[in-house]
């Protein structure tokens, strides 16, 4: 598949709430060629991450592609990474609410939980097993990512409806730091 024929699934689709399936084979062709186009539209779209389930493909795989942008400009820059199986294997007990928003429900921010900082364990697609620690933000994308790999979308943690608002508003909020 293209990225072009890619579509985000959005808000509502039934897709989103279903739980994705392990990455089998991970060498194989088709994977390899997803995972490619993946990197690709994550890029187009200017995602700080995208999971294979955003965009109707139920496989246990995203990609993190922090960098800052109008949305993030104090987002930390990385290298896309693609994260494949994943798991969290420790997190900081503390948990801290920070602004998050989603390709998969736009023009919607929303203060969300998250432990500031984990420990992940992931296969690479080269078939390596990695164990990463990420803290702040990427500890943030991470399990943003992780959660669309569980049916969970942002919106579900969010623990007052005070805590959400328009991306016009948010953007205006930003712009003011």
């Amino acid at each position: 598949m293209s990225a072009e024929k890619f579509t985000i699934l959005q808000l509502g689709h039934p897709h989103l709430r279903l739980i994705a399936r392990n990455v089998e084979n991970i060498k194989s062709d088709n994977i390899q060629n997803f995972i490619d186009d993946l990197l690709h539209y994550v890029s187009e779209v200017n995602g700080m991450g995208i999971s294979a389930p955003q965009v109707d493909h139920s496989l246990r795989l995203f990609i993190m592609s922090s960098k800052p942008n109008t949305r993030y400009p104090h987002a930390p820059s990385m290298q896309p990474t693609v994260i494949i199986n994943p798991e969290i294997i420790s997190v900081a007990k503390k948990v801290e609410k920070d602004w998050e928003g989603c390709l998969s429900v736009p023009s919607i921010r929303a203060l969300v939980p998250r432990h500031p900082s984990i420990i992940a364990r992931y296969t690479t697609r080269n078939g390596e097993q990695v164990e990463a620690t990420y803290s702040g933000f990427l500890a943030r994308v991470f399990q943003h990512e992780l959660d669309h790999l569980n049916g969970i979308v942002f919106i579900d943690r969010v623990e007052d409806n005070h805590d959400m608002m328009a991306e016009q508003e948010w953007l205006k909020l930003i712009s003011q730091r």
